[in-house]
């Protein structure tokens, strides 16, 4: 983890208003590359309001700074081209397509030529075609998805599997920033390890991880900083210990899971 140069995101005074309901109000953090950032809260704290926020999903108020870079402003889709990704809590997958070609789905130019270069270099678009195949497959394994299931529908996996193939989704061809909701859901056992395992491999490669988690021995166990949410406000921001250790954290989320 590197926490001496810029932050590789960082979000101040994010705020999100339904009309009269405030779901998030003045929240600010940053997460640097290498680093995994928690964000951890009781059901209704805000977290997910957090991520549509960052993501510029919803209307809201504050900045949003990728690096030095301020992109307040930038869309959706331009946010993903310049690196930030997200995998959303409910694994959402192309059924009609295999495990491999749903991950050669996502990573466009890299795989997809275009009407033109298919039509009048055909030889040319294969080649890009297999060896995006080759690339898809390898990340798969990277991402704990056997090649067993290379060939298979994503609803034909395990569960466990499902959710690795979600990040590897997320993450497609790269990421500077990786955004995960709830990943650990529905875990335990050996895909609970690997999931530990993909998140220090990531952290080793540069990439930011910011992470929604109920989790809570997982977000402890992984995480660099934590960031607190409660009624949509930010409760607490430190390392695990400190979180563990303040006592407005113990009174209004890890006291009630207790």
């Amino acid at each position: 983890m590197n926490t001496t140069g810029s932050p590789a995101l960082r979000v101040d005074g994010l705020g999100v208003r339904y009309g009269a309901l405030v779901a998030l109000d003045g929240v600010s953090w940053d997460v640097h590359p290498g680093e995994l950032l928690g964000i951890i809260g009781p059901n209704g704290a805000g977290k997910s309001s957090c991520y549509d926020a960052v993501t510029a999903l919803v209307q809201r108020s504050g900045r949003v700074m990728l690096a030095d870079r301020d992109v307040t402003q930038v869309p959706p889709h331009g946010l993903a081209a310049l690196g930030v990704k997200r995998a959303f809590q409910q694994n959402a997958f192309f059924d009609d397509l295999s495990v491999l070609d749903n991950l050669v789905a996502v990573l466009g130019k890299r795989a997809h030529p275009g009407l033109l270069g298919s039509v009048f270099n055909p030889a040319g678009a294969a080649r890009r075609r297999a060896n995006a195949s080759a690339y898809a497959a390898e990340q798969l394994l990277r991402f704990g998805v056997s090649s067993d299931y290379h060939g298979m529908s994503p609803k034909e996996i395990p569960y466990g599997v499902q959710r690795m193939l979600s990040i590897a989704l997320a993450y497609g061809g790269g990421a500077t920033v990786l955004l995960l909701d709830e990943p650990a859901a529905g875990l335990g056992g050996e895909d609970m390890a690997g999931l530990v395992q993909l998140l220090g491999e990531l952290k080793k490669e540069g990439v930011a991880l910011v992470v929604i988690e109920h989790h809570m021995e997982l977000i402890m166990a992984v995480a660099d900083r934590i960031c607190v949410l409660d009624l949509g406000r930010q409760l607490a921001y430190g390392t695990p210990a400190q979180v563990r250790a303040d006592p407005r954290v113990l009174e209004a989320y890890l006291g009630k899971a207790a």
